[in-house]
């Protein structure tokens, strides 16, 4: 089998190749990723002598260049990663994002579809995307497979827009497809634009700590390790034209989530109780700031048996203990262009 994955050096992409690489000698697992901010070819460096893995260098919205990829290697499946993925840059540049998860979702499934013509057996295109589509939650409630979409921001739209496009080449072309809607991802490699990686590198440098509006928006931690299981079981056992919805089990609220992340710092950095929290900093909310995510995981728990391995308090201490042994990754991700992002997002003094 020759599969390609979209976004590989990204944060969850690099889980799931890892783990396919490693564990499917027997398949061929191709990277195309286009290596932009988030993307790090450090993240793979455990796989990238391996035999059965490919980088490829390359842009989802190039059409000339994916369609002679996939004329090239006639990829049996897809699983698709890559995106525009983070909602404050979609408020600041909604087209980048108009462009790399429409046009470069459809530019796939179109190279796909043309690629296998009415030949779809053993074929699949696994979409990935978010809990963000279906919009936001009162106090109670969780979201469903069947939740009707609600996009709020820029990011959340385009990402609702590639599942209904992905779900009209499977009603109109009869393609095989999957898609698999998940909560905030945590762990290792995640580049610290988003919350907790952010967080840490600002306490170990003792810089203020921004947290939006009152800090009670609340989210479902999804450790990323057991995302890219849940990917693999979906992946080979996910029923065609099915979506799943993969959540962590595990709400916080975000000014929690902070205190609890303070607290642990202080402790492996051997600082006062109470140190990192006078850190935090209530700075202006963004525009269409949803109050709650919340998955119901249940289908895929009945269906495929997958569950979180760890408790939000265990990843997080395996997340800090890896930004913290990994100091000089940190740094070099946090240099040049993410300082001047950081000094524009949150509007610090350069």
């Amino acid at each position: 089998m020759t599969i390609l994955v979209t976004g590989g050096a990204g944060f969850i992409g690099s889980h799931v190749l890892t783990l396919f690489v490693e564990k499917y000698p027997e398949y061929h697992v191709y990277n195309l990723d286009a290596l932009t901010y988030a993307g790090n070819l450090e993240n793979l460096k455990a796989i990238e002598s391996k035999p059965n893995y490919t980088f490829i260098k390359g842009d989802i919205t190039d059409e000339t260049f994916i369609n002679e990829l996939f004329q090239k290697h006639k990829f049996d499946r897809v699983i698709h990663l890559a995106a525009e993925s983070h909602v404050d840059r979609s408020i600041k540049d909604p087209l980048a994002f108009i462009k790399t998860n429409i046009l470069g979702t459809t530019i796939l499934l179109n190279a796909f579809k043309d690629t296998w013509k009415n030949n779809f057996k053993d074929k699949l295109f696994y979409h990935v995307s978010t809990d963000e589509v279906y919009g936001t939650l009162g106090q109670t409630g969780l979201f469903t497979e069947t939740t009707p979409y609600d996009p709020n921001s820029p990011y959340s739209a385009s990402k609702a827009s590639s599942d209904h496009i992905v779900r009209s080449y499977g009603e109109t072309y009869n393609m095989p497809y999957v898609i698999t809607n998940c909560s905030n991802n945590y762990g290792q490699n995640q580049f610290p634009e988003k919350l907790i990686p952010l967080f840490i590198n600002n306490i170990i440098n003792r810089e203020p700590l921004p947290v939006y509006g009152n800090g009670d928006y609340t989210r479902d931690w999804l450790y990323v390790k057991d995302h890219a299981i849940a990917i693999d079981l979906v992946f080979h056992k996910g029923k065609n034209k099915e979506t799943y919805n993969i959540g962590g089990f595990n709400e916080w609220k975000n000014i929690d989530l902070v205190k609890v992340l303070c607290q642990q710092m202080d402790t492996k950095l051997c600082r006062p109780s109470g140190d990192s929290e006078k850190l935090i900093t209530f700075v202006t909310d963004r525009p269409g700031h949803d109050l709650r995510y919340a998955i119901d995981a249940s289908k895929i728990k009945n269906e495929l048996g997958w569950e979180p391995s760890v408790t939000f308090e265990e990843g997080l201490t395996i997340t800090i203990d890896w930004y913290l042994n990994n100091d000089v990754w940190l740094k070099n991700v946090t240099s040049g262009a993410y300082q001047s992002y950081y000094n524009k997002q949150y509007n610090k003094n350069t």
